[in-house]
């Protein structure tokens, strides 16, 4: 399409997307369809007509609504091999329930043959292909376009450790990378069957077309060139039915015979009484789709090419407007610069491996990959992107999406930095983004049949703009002033939170409150776990969270919990360990290993039902309270172990963690700093954002004689702080902040500030958004003594607090 044709038809998307599509609000961008597209209005309409008309039965039956059941998948089992132009003289379609089962039903049928096989795949392979590996006898990963053509004209041994047995080969790859659009040739399984080499000729191939499909036709017509399997995934094409299938060049079908499985509805007989014999099915798709087939998704499927085509038209029209779409963020992003003329990010696209500058449809998909950098050229963690990316209400997708070998490649990631990676820590989606100054996956915004030039809009004033390009020095981080000898500050609140995520409790001023290297007396002690995944639930997922009141009552010895709403009651909980209390199965100590904020904490899981009920009931999820138990120093974070030696007691080095707090026992905010935030909301037309959203265990203000002079920010440069004249609390370092803090925490609902003013106002050289500080106590400037207030800490509301910074906090 030329320039004003790609106009004119986002323009038609234009005029029907709100209609069609009323889940996409006015100020979100979707634009993560490589993940999942969307479905629209119409196929749902037709779809729910079809289903309440008509009448489905179990299609491996003789009754009237089987007949039908069969009569139908048989009509949409063509349909479906028409819309990839295969030929069904040719070729057979095998529904399964997604791509990656129809790739595992392949990889099964090979591993069941006799000598086993060789595999080979590409670099750019999704997970799901890369598993097929562990099938294989040997199998070899192509690092690059020309090394897959080289192998196919020499006949490259792929078994590194000497000759392979396997007579069979196997060679998997994408037409289309999940992680950042580049294409590959589909000429090589041509090439492949035509090679001068006899054993590459040997080689089946197997094409994962889920990514390609969903914006480009997939053409299937001449055979000569067709895959011998292709991988299909129906939802990343019409966002609905959940479906897949595996289309099968029939001159190679005889392989998948050797699947030694069978389910029902793949045979003819069966025999197990003293004789093990069976007989398949000759039929393709009938010897391969085990048990009841997924009837009323694929009746969905007919919906769906009905609705597709009459939205949408021809795959040729969503290609090049989908391309074009992703072609003007690339331009955007590429052209993309800070005040000092530094790139805002850093592209990955084909372009990279064969220095291509114009990216056609042969070449690139519409995904657009990418990490954005500082001015300084430091990387913006992938967190800040996502909790940033939430707020502003885009939909994307960061992290290593599960292309090992795509990731490895754009970010220079050699294995042994992998598996270092692996050995600190990284896991998918924990938050470990950059590691020993590197980006540990990748940012991805992908279009889709639906997308127009309004997300791409949207996308880069909205969010790109606003919150990653520097349009000034200043931007990030205001530097405080430095606090002058004998200037002080005092505690304006103390606020304790004994189940994690949960509402606090603000201690009343006049009383002394225990503070230990643990931090405040039973902060986070508690917290929410699911009752089926026993994960620990927080704030950004349950909002809801935030209503709940726990209180602590040591005159009773209990936790109290309350919720707003009268109905739900309270619960009361003893604050000893009472074991009688506690899940255990026979054993009343039996506990539940959880992963906490990336770290392994034992639980005592709460068995009472009324618990159970209570919390369930707030949150909205099944769920339950739990308790968090000692812990070895074994199992200490490195900020843990070092809150244990600056006790400076081997034996205090052993004791118990008692606290689910995210990063540091303590956690500070001055109301001075508030307060200049708050200035700048309200500058912006927003609403003031109150202390608690920041969930501090202790807010600091100017002292009474201090007033006039606030010090925003002065806490950034403290190293210690004095509280009360008698004990020092060591700051660890800034808070990172996520979009919790746009949760009220009055009603639990969410709103786009602070994080927004915090965004543009607080982010560090390294792109995170900070605001507060953690701490630790530091027993190790008390040492022995008699006085009470060194051997039992505590902290009061009006307490004096004196900054220390680096070069003071030995005086």
């Amino acid at each position: 399409m030329a320039s004003d044709e790609l106009a004119a038809y986002d323009a038609y998307i234009e005029s029907f997307r709100t209609r069609q599509y009323p889940m996409l609000k006015p100020d979100e961008a979707y634009l993560d369809h490589a993940g999942a597209t969307l479905y629209s209005k119409l196929l749902i309409d037709r779809y729910y007509a079809d289903i309440t008309s008509n009448l489905f039965g179990n299609a491996h039956s003789a009754s009237p609504s089987s007949q039908e059941s069969t009569r139908r998948i048989d009509s949409i089992r063509l349909q479906a091999l028409n819309w990839f132009r295969a030929d069904p003289d040719n070729f057979d379609l095998v529904f399964v329930a997604n791509a990656t089962a129809a790739i595992k039903l392949v990889g099964e049928a090979f591993k069941d043959h006799s000598g086993g096989f060789k595999y080979a795949y590409h670099k750019f392979a999704h997970t799901s292909l890369i598993g097929l590996r562990e099938y294989a006898r040997c199998h070899t990963c192509f690092s690059a376009d020309s090394e897959v053509d080289s192998w196919i004209a020499t006949g490259t041994n792929l078994c590194h450790t000497g000759e392979c047995l396997a007579k069979v080969g196997l060679f998997a790859y994408p037409a289309q990378s999940n992680m950042d659009g580049s294409r590959l040739p589909l000429s090589w399984i041509k090439d492949i069957r035509h090679s001068s080499d006899p054993s590459i000729r040997k080689f089946y191939t197997l094409l994962d077309a889920a990514a390609y499909a969903s914006t480009a036709p997939l053409d299937l017509g001449d055979t000569e060139c067709a895959p011998d399997f292709t991988a299909i995934s129906f939802n990343k094409i019409f966002g609905f039915p959940d479906l897949g299938a595996l289309i099968v060049k029939k001159t190679s079908s005889d392989i998948l015979t050797s699947k030694k499985y069978f389910g029902g509805g793949t045979v003819d007989m069966v025999v197990c009484l003293q004789e093990a014999w069976h007989a398949k099915r000759n039929n393709i798709h009938e010897s391969l789709e085990d048990g009841t087939l997924p009837i009323h998704n694929i009746v969905a499927l007919e919906a769906a090419f009905e609705a597709h085509r009459t939205l949408f038209g021809p795959m040729e029209n969503i290609s090049r407007h989908a391309n074009g779409l992703a072609g003007t963020l690339r331009t955007a992003l590429r052209r993309g610069r800070h005040a000092n003329g530094a790139p805002i990010c850093e592209l990955y696209d084909a372009s990279r491996d064969h220095n291509w500058l114009n990216l056609d449809a042969s070449r690139q998909g519409p995904i657009v990959a990418f990490n954005f950098k500082t001015s300084t050229g430091g990387w913006i963690p992938n967190t800040t992107v996502e909790q940033l990316a939430a707020n502003a209400g885009i939909h994307l997708r960061t992290g290593g999406l599960c292309n090992p070998g795509g990731i490895a490649s754009a970010l220079h990631l050699a294995p042994y930095e992998m598996k270092e990676n692996f050995s600190a820590g990284q896991r998918c989606g924990n938050g470990k983004d950059i590691i020993h100054g590197k980006p540990t996956g990748v940012i991805r915004v992908s279009f889709g049949a639906m997308s127009t030039r309004t997300d791409v809009q949207y996308f880069v004033k909205n969010f790109v703009n606003k919150y990653f390009v520097e349009a000034r020095s200043e931007n990030r981080l205001p530097r405080p002033l430095s606090p002058s000898p004998g200037q002080s500050f005092e505690v304006h609140s103390l606020t304790v939170y004994p189940i994690k995520s949960c509402g606090g409790f603000s201690i009343e001023p006049g009383i002394e409150w225990p503070i230990t290297p643990k931090g405040l007396e039973w902060d986070r002690e508690w917290c929410v776990v699911h009752q089926g995944s026993k994960e620990t639930l927080s704030q950004k997922r349950h909002p809801a969270l935030a209503t709940i009141r726990p209180r602590i009552d040591e005159g009773v010895g209990s936790l109290i919990v309350s919720a707003p709403s009268q109905a739900y009651g309270w619960i009361s909980v003893p604050l000893s360990e009472d074991p009688t209390c506690f899940y255990g199965n026979v054993d009343p100590t039996d506990v539940w290993k959880v992963a906490v904020c990336d770290r392994n904490m034992s639980l005592k899981i709460y068995r009472s039902k009324r618990i159970a009920d209570f919390f369930t009931n707030v949150v909205g999820t099944p769920c339950t309270l739990a308790r968090c138990l000692r812990r070895s120093i074994q199992d200490l974070t490195p900020l843990e172990s070092q809150t244990y030696m600056l006790e400076g007691d081997g034996a205090s080095a052993a004791a118990s963690v008692q606290t689910l707090a995210n990063e540091a026992p303590i956690l500070i905010i001055s109301q001075s700093s508030l307060d200049e935030l708050n200035s700048e909301i309200v500058r912006q037309g927003g609403k003031p954002a109150p202390a608690d959203v920041f969930r501090a265990n202790i807010v600091i203000s100017r002292s009474a004689q201090a007033k006039q002079s606030q010090l925003p920010y002065v806490e950034d440069r403290f190293s210690h702080m004095r509280v009360g004249g008698r004990h020092y609390v060591q700051i660890i370092g800034p808070c990172m902040r996520c979009q919790v803090v746009c949760v009220d925490q009055q009603t639990g609902k969410k709103s786009r500030e602070p994080l927004h003013t915090l965004a543009r106002t607080r982010k560090s050289k390294h792109g995170r958004i900070e605001f507060g500080s953690l701490a630790i106590l530091d027993s190790s400037k008390g040492g022995e003594s008699m006085q009470r207030w060194e051997q039992c800490p505590s902290i009061k509301v009006g307490d004096e607090i004196i900054g220390y910074g680096a070069k003071d906090a030995s005086a």
